[in-house]
């Protein structure tokens, strides 16, 4: 991790919805985010520090209510184990700076490379074309 800041510096550069997710390990209600529809060409970047984490291409459309990715860029996240609300499962962090972004399921059928579906916080994210 290479960006490092203290709660009330982040508190300074995010919005208060942002700050939940992000460095509180928060989620946003489903079907509410930005990106949930969204399929434009780009890549979505980390909304707290900037650091590509998908390509367009690896995202693919589910009726979970967050943007589903199959795959990350090589090296933009880490896996933790989440073992909260009574559920075994694995988050997922920007790699760069540690933001919260969701969570992996695996084998849940959907046709893509990986059987995998990363489940995306919108306000995690920042779209570039």
């Amino acid at each position: 991790m290479s960006v490092k800041k203290s709660a009330s510096e982040w508190k300074a550069i995010l919005n208060p919805a942002q700050f939940k997710v992000l460095r509180e390990k928060g989620t946003e209600r489903p079907f509410t985010g930005e990106y949930v529809d969204k399929f434009d060409i780009g890549t979505y970047d980390c909304a707290g520090c900037g650091a590509p984490l998908y390509k367009s291409t690896t995202k693919f459309k589910t009726s979970c209510g967050w943007p589903s990715f199959f795959e990350a860029i090589p090296g933009a996240i880490e896996r933790h184990e989440d073992r909260s609300l009574f559920m075994n499962r694995t988050e997922i962090v920007c790699a760069n700076c540690g933001g919260h972004l969701g969570h992996v399921f695996k084998g849940e059928g959907y046709k893509v490379p990986t059987d995998e579906r990363h489940c995306v916080n919108s306000i995690s994210l920042k779209f570039k074309e």
